[in-house]
């Protein structure tokens, strides 16, 4: 359970529908905020490193809207690292085809970097799940594009659709970070983060 002062209040600053639901259904009370954040990461950066930037980035870039100590700003990024290479969000059906083709038969990472913020205080973690599919025939991954929305999901699919429930044949970690939020670790990071 969430120890949150009550005159503290919670955003989560993400367009993901996926994140609010995980939220809402964890019994918090937040609002939402939508914002345009630069998303370009160092070079050098690999997997977790990526997650965790990019979430603290965004943290970084709401920082002087949200001075007060009475406001947790939630941020997070979600991405899938797989042979080395990140797996981002398709531009377009190629992009969609050529991600799920790299992740068919193999196992990838799928990583949530999460920041709080709270007034000038950040605080960073991230979460790693394991995810393993089956070979995907071409028919499978066509049949999938076209019937369900790849777009707007890192590494081209959403667990809770039909590729997940078809496809995926073992996770070894948090079954909502795959989501989107790993809410459990979230509630225990924000209870410590507050209360320090």
């Amino acid at each position: 359970m969430i120890r949150l002062p009550q005159t503290t209040k919670l955003i989560l600053a993400s367009r993901s529908p996926r994140r609010k639901m995980l939220l809402k259904a964890a019994g918090l009370k937040f609002e939402v905020v939508e914002k345009d954040f630069d998303e370009r990461w160092p070079a050098k950066l690999k997997g977790k490193e990526i997650a965790e930037y990019l979430s603290r980035s965004k943290a970084e870039q709401l920082a002087s809207d949200y001075p007060s100590g009475d406001i947790v700003v939630i941020t997070a990024d979600t991405i899938v690292w797989c042979d080395e290479e990140l797996l981002g969000k398709p531009e377009h059906y190629d992009s969609a085809f050529r991600i799920l083709k790299t992740i068919s038969g193999k196992t990838h990472e799928v990583i949530t970097g999460v920041s709080l913020l709270n007034g000038k205080r950040i605080h960073t973690f991230s979460e790693t799940t394991r995810v393993t599919f089956n070979e995907l025939t071409d028919e499978d991954i066509e049949y999938y594009i076209k019937n369900f929305n790849p777009y707007d999901k890192a590494g081209a699919y959403g667990i809770q659709d039909w590729i997940g429930i078809t496809a995926n044949t073992r996770i070894n970690g948090s079954y909502f970070n795959v989501v989107g939020l790993p809410v459990s670790r979230l509630i225990k990071e924000l209870n410590d983060f507050i209360n320090r």
